[in-house]
């Protein structure tokens, strides 16, 4: 289980099954309708749904690994921001039944014919420098398509075949724990975690701009120095229990979205 602590809310991340990533959030305020509230209620009976995301990794020409990253954080954004999720649109309904239960997510990976055959399915592919990310509407935990039941969680290791240059400061950039050691999957999904909470502390206008402008971010390992303000600053983080790969309480991640600054203590 993973929790990430962001302002007023809190978010469960939940280990799944074979590997698998989940994404639970909940506000611990007692509001009636919020679906993130941490006391039980009807969301823990109600039928789970998860937000399947696929990335493309052929043998001979994988992505980089900083580049799936962003690429699958901009994913989430971007199905978030998707007109057919909202109102009346054609997945408004998923998302809403995924967003009354508990939120996940699961990262699972795809090649040839296996990537093709994703495609096919009602989705999103977002493409960056050298990966592709593909995130499809929610579908039952226990329902998903054939297509994508039968794609791998493991073998997302990747490497970056140079160093990353460094990240625009007036840029959103979610900050890798300089600490921990992640695989390529497991961050993909911490980056998309860190991604949805900076979406849901910004005001509609900030969200509009965001999405207007292609969501663009930066993922990149913080300075050891430059950590422990990060994870004092009040921005957006994720706190990892520690169910797979890195230890208990380990915070993972941070949200930096220059609107979210303002009224934050100082990062310089």
């Amino acid at each position: 289980m993973v929790k990430a602590q962001v302002g007023s809310h809190a978010a469960i991340l939940h280990d799944l099954p074979a590997g698998t990533l989940g994404f639970v959030s909940e506000d611990p305020t007692p509001v009636s309708d919020s679906p993130f509230r941490s006391e039980p209620s009807a969301r823990d009976t109600a039928p789970q749904f998860v937000l399947p995301l696929v990335v493309r990794i052929e043998r001979t020409d994988p992505p980089a690994r900083t580049d799936a990253l962003e690429t699958a954080a901009r994913a989430v954004l971007t199905i978030l921001g998707d007109e057919r999720s909202a109102g009346d649109g054609e997945w408004a309904q998923a998302m809403r039944d995924w967003q009354d239960a508990r939120i996940r997510k699961v990262v699972r990976r795809a090649r040839g014919a296996e990537w093709r055959r994703a495609e096919a399915l009602p989705g999103i592919t977002v493409t960056g420098k050298s990966a592709q990310v593909r995130v499809f509407p929610p579908v039952p935990l226990d329902g998903w398509p054939k297509d994508l039941a039968r794609l791998q969680v493991s073998g997302t290791d990747l490497d970056d075949p140079e160093p990353p240059v460094e990240a625009d400061a007036t840029a959103p950039v979610l900050w890798l724990n300089p600490g921990l050691g992640m695989s390529a999957g497991k961050a993909m999904a911490q980056a998309g975690h860190a991604a949805q909470l900076a979406w849901w502390e910004l005001s509609g206008e900030e969200r509009a701009a965001w999405h207007d402008a292609g969501f663009p971010l930066a993922v990149r390992t913080a300075g050891a120095a430059f950590w422990p303000g990060l994870t004092g600053s009040g921005l957006p983080l994720v706190r990892d229990a520690g169910f797979t790969e890195i230890a208990p309480g380990s915070c993972t991640v941070v949200a930096d979205h220059p609107a979210l600054r303002r009224g934050r203590r100082d990062l310089s």
